[in-house]
């Protein structure tokens, strides 16, 4: 007798022996990311700006906390080499980062923003230690669970949810503070939905058995670390340098993809200068993380049918678009530099500006999530699976190492040279990548020496 599979409802149902489930499964993991992400770069950064930090303060904070993603791939090698099958390879990484996620949440609730923005600096840093290293896991098990024909749409939901997710922890808890909630409560807000998450999917992962590198045995003991980690980082050394997709791959991660300033903090602190309510701020974002997330699930499966290279080059072209548009409304209406909030008599946006500033944001917004729904499934194609966790880590921690060292230079110099010529440096830099995307090629076998191809 066949045993039949457990019905979805049931605790031993396997998110991850459909695909389905497999997408819902990734979806919901993401979200996890993206909750506390948006609440600390949205609705904290928001309210620091209203308490008058300058910009430049904003874009020190935000980029401080984010910095542990640039370098997540040094859990790479930890998360590859320990683990447990009986747990699940990756499922006991994520299980255990999702509940320390939440213990320096709750390290956080009694810190006053406004006199201990040090304390709780550091705090969201180890908080996003942990958060980058749970992502880490999640990657490493998407590189060996999903199918390639089902890549470009799960990547395109993995970042759907990680835009909903920030939705909710950002525009979300905004929208809840303009109708009366504390921001300490907030807190537990973003902790249940995490719990929930945890319960309801991380803990129904049933993970295949994956590939080992030669080797290398389950559960590595200290005193055979040394071995394993010379057996582990020769093989990925040659993932990274052994062909030019590779190498490829490195210098477009290490580069900004299309203009980025109408994603970060420096939006927000324009926002708030504009004399947007956080209410209004809430709205707006709500409905461009829905049209974001709905052209993540679009570029993925775009990708999967035309090419993830050229969906992606076309994205990163027009992301240059809404972004000048901008450019050419802030000349014409003389919005040049930032606007204290303590200045008396501050000058007003004209409605032009505002109605321009939300029409630029929808439309980037497009651009952006075909990206997202892009990028992800094109580096996912280049990795060597046995070495995922720190291959295809090290592309993604590049890439957040953009958005950190983006966010700085970005806050930085808008006070220097204003924001028209800022955004139009932004998108210069956002199109060297051009150049290197076309050499990131999919390939099926291993390369051979020319001597050996010509037997």
């Amino acid at each position: 007798m066949i045993d039949k599979p457990a019905p979805w409802w049931h605790p031993g149902f396997n998110m991850l022996g459909s695909h389905r489930g497999r997408l819902i499964a990734f979806f919901f993991l993401y979200m996890t990311e993206g909750i506390p992400h948006g609440f600390a770069l949205v609705a904290l950064v928001t309210q620091m700006r209203r308490l008058n930090v300058s910009p430049n303060g904003v874009g020190t904070f935000a980029a401080v906390i984010t910095l542990p993603w640039a370098f997540k791939w040094v859990m790479g090698p930890m998360v590859d080499l320990f683990y447990s099958e009986k747990w699940g390879r990756r499922r006991l990484w994520i299980v255990v980062m999702q509940l320390l996620m939440c213990v320096t949440l709750l390290s956080a609730l009694p810190v006053e923003m406004g006199s201990q923005v040090t304390r709780l600096t550091w705090l969201l840093v180890l908080h996003n230690i942990f958060a980058a290293t749970q992502d880490v896991a999640i990657d490493a098990l998407a590189c060996g669970t999903l199918k390639e024909h089902e890549r470009g749409t799960a990547n395109g939901l993995m970042f759907a949810g990680t835009v909903l997710g920030s939705a909710i922890g950002g525009a979300g808890v905004l929208y809840m503070i303009g109708r009366g909630l504390s921001l300490n409560t907030s807190y537990f807000l973003i902790i249940g939905s995490i719990l929930t998450i945890t319960v309801l999917v991380t803990m129904r992962l049933r993970e295949p058995v994956q590939q080992k590198l030669e080797g290398v045995v389950e559960g590595v003991r200290m005193h055979e670390l040394a071995k394993a980690l010379h057996i582990y980082w020769k093989e990925a050394a040659s993932a990274f340098f052994g062909a030019r997709r590779a190498v490829a791959g490195l210098i477009v991660a290490m580069l900004p993809i299309g203009a980025y300033s109408l994603s970060l903090a420096l939006c927000s602190n324009l926002s708030v200068e504009l004399g947007m309510s956080d209410d209004l701020i809430s709205k707006l974002m709500i409905i461009g993380s829905l049209i974001t997330a709905g052209f993540c699930v679009l570029g993925g499966f775009l990708s999967d049918r035309f090419g993830r290279r050229k969906v992606l080059m076309i994205a990163a072209v027009g992301t240059a678009i809404p972004t000048l548009m901008l450019v050419w409304g802030m000349f014409t209406q003389g919005w040049i530099f930032p606007v204290p909030m303590d200045m008396p008599d501050r000058p007003q946006p004209s409605e032009f500006l505002l109605h321009l500033y939300i029409g630029t944001g929808f439309l980037y917004g497009v651009f952006q999530g075909v990206i997202y729904g892009t990028r992800t499934a094109l580096f996912m194609d280049i990795c060597n699976p046995a070495v995922a966790g720190t291959q295809f880590t090290a592309y993604m921690a590049m890439l957040n190492l953009v958005n950190s060292y983006s966010t700085k230079w970005q806050c930085w110099i808008v006070e220097k040279i204003g924001y028209p010529k800022t955004l139009m440096m932004d998108v210069a830099l956002g199109m060297v990548c051009l150049l290197f995307i076309p050499m990131m090629t999919k390939h099926e076998e291993p390369e051979k020496p020319p001597e050996l191809a010509e037997v």
